[in-house]
């Protein structure tokens, strides 16, 4: 077991547990912060689900936001090495979908713990992108996406909270189209590509090319593109499974 720091660590908002038996950390996407999973369970099945915090979001606006992936996963590795004891994946969805490939990615490159599966949801593969509508939106078009986002998760957005959330949230749009990956690296763990039947972002066929980026099963679950918010049990058991069978149990 390795040591666990006493400090607060920015990327993990929330302590994972000591007795887990797998982790699934949890990458917000453009955007949105660590709060982003607030629904989700902190454990299932002995499986830790930890949401993690992005330089420049949220808890870390004051932070510098990251220009690249690669960028990001360099950073963050460091942030979440102390919890890399037990078989590990990585959720992304849309943008974030390739933030967790990165991660894996380094991790793999630096001779570090490995994942035991990465879990993207509503994401081309690297060499397919850049792809999705907000790729090509105007600052008038992304604020209006922005807003209605915040409302459906509750919130009463004003004019100068949506501004701050809209420079974040041009970031790191910019950063996906940014991203260009022709010859992505092959994943020694394996891959679960996920889409929605309800999805009118990325449609679940343009996720074929993941099974280039390593071995690759693709599930289709019902939901619109953001049903993964609610932490669905289709999606917690899906993972759940996968990795408690990584554990041996």
């Amino acid at each position: 077991m390795n040591h666990r720091p006493s400090g607060r660590n920015p990327w993990l908002p929330h302590r994972p547990s000591a007795d887990a038996v797998a982790r699934v950390f949890l990458i917000p996407y453009s955007g949105c912060g660590a709060s982003m999973y607030r629904q989700w369970p902190r454990h299932r099945d002995g499986v830790d689900f930890i949401p993690v915090e992005l330089p420049g979001h949220e808890t870390r606006f004051a932070e510098p936001n990251f220009t690249t992936y690669q960028e990001l996963a360099q950073a963050m590795i460091p942030g979440l090495e102390d919890y890399l004891d037990v078989p590990f994946a990585f959720f992304g969805h849309c943008g974030s979908a390739l933030a967790a490939y990165e991660v894996s990615a380094e991790l793999a490159r630096t001779g570090k713990p490995t994942a035991s599966q990465l879990y993207v949801s509503s994401e081309v593969a690297p060499q397919d992108g850049p792809a999705g509508r907000f790729l090509s939106m105007d600052d008038t078009e992304l604020k209006a996406e922005l807003e209605g986002l915040m409302r459906k998760l509750g919130g009463d957005p004003n004019p100068e909270l949506l501004s701050f959330y809209l420079e974040i949230l041009r970031a790191d749009v910019d950063t996906n189209k940014r991203y260009i990956v022709p010859d992505p690296l092959r994943l020694p763990g394996p891959i679960t590509a996920i889409g929605w039947t309800e999805d009118d972002e990325i449609p679940y066929a343009d996720m074929a090319g993941w099974k280039e980026c390593g071995e690759t099963t693709a599930v289709l679950l019902e939901g619109h593109h953001h049903a993964f918010m609610e932490a669905p049990d289709s999606l917690l058991d899906l993972m759940a499974a996968k990795l408690l069978t990584a554990a041996g149990r």
